[in-house]
């Protein structure tokens, strides 16, 4: 089959393995059952997952190749039980070979991290997605530059992978702005960018991406993204989406704000 490509929020920290402060069990149950039924709901098993994380940028794209990738406590101020987790899932070394062969035949060079681990914004949702830890994965990094073309061409040169049995993942927020969560004049600005995003990705593709260049005309686009990276990992998936079109199957309101995911084809 021809696996979708996915923009998935990962939620905040450790959420929902320990106990957090920023919002409570009822409001975080409607991203949990989601992510939980991600990859259990898919016609076909994958047989890998690529992820590119709102929480790994590098100057030039880079893959992380362990065999066994550790777990990579990237976040603070959290439980001890936080930085106990583990997500045992297995490294994709034979897909890093060809992930790193159709970014550079698009003319995108390519560096490999054999130390990096997983960070939270992968083993998070896929603690959730993948239980069993028992599909490879693969990381990909984003770009330091946080350029919306240079993203969503890596995201082209990707789309082969659809039809070899990988699921692409982009993992991020639809909105984030860390001074903005939990605050009532959030929920006006959230909401406007929202409605934005539906309308650009279910648009054509050459007008998807039109708008996704230009996304910082969008409104309230600097209230809910101040830096971009948790919003370029949609780039990425957009770009390997080609003509499919888009959807946002899944939305919730939490933290005074909306989060929505984003799935193509």
């Amino acid at each position: 089959m021809r696996f979708p490509t996915l923009y998935i929020p990962h939620g905040g920290g450790p959420w929902p393995f320990v106990e957090t402060s920023f919002a409570t069990k009822e409001e975080w149950a409607p991203l949990e059952a989601y992510l939980r039924a991600l990859v259990a709901g898919l016609p076909e098993k994958p047989r890998a997952l690529l992820v590119i994380s709102a929480h790994w940028e590098e100057p030039t794209a880079t893959l992380m190749t362990s065999a066994r990738p550790p777990m990579l406590y990237d976040y603070s101020g959290f439980p001890e039980a936080s930085y106990e987790l583990q997500w045992p899932a297995p490294g994709a070394t034979d897909l890093a070979r060809r992930v790193r062969g159709l970014l550079e035949g698009a003319g995108i060079t390519v560096l490999e991290n054999a130390q990096r681990g997983y960070d939270h914004g992968t083993f998070i949702p896929l603690m959730l997605a993948v239980p069993k830890a028992d599909i490879p994965v693969l990381q990909l990094s984003l770009l330091h530059s946080l350029d919306p073309e240079a993203h969503l061409a890596i995201g082209r040169a990707l789309a082969p992978l659809r039809d070899e049995g990988v699921l692409i993942v982009g993992s991020g927020n639809s909105y984030h702005n860390m001074r903005g969560f939990g605050k009532a004049a959030s929920t006006a600005p959230s909401l406007q960018f929202d409605e934005w995003l539906e309308a650009s990705v279910t648009l054509p593709r050459a007008e998807r991406e039109a708008r996704l260049r230009d996304w910082k005309s969008a409104p309230a686009a600097l209230l809910c993204h101040p830096r971009e990276e948790h919003l370029l990992p949609l780039h990425v998936v957009a770009g390997a989406a080609g003509d499919d079109a888009g959807a946002v199957p899944f939305r919730c309101d939490i933290m005074s704000i909306r989060a929505s995911a984003v799935h193509f084809g």
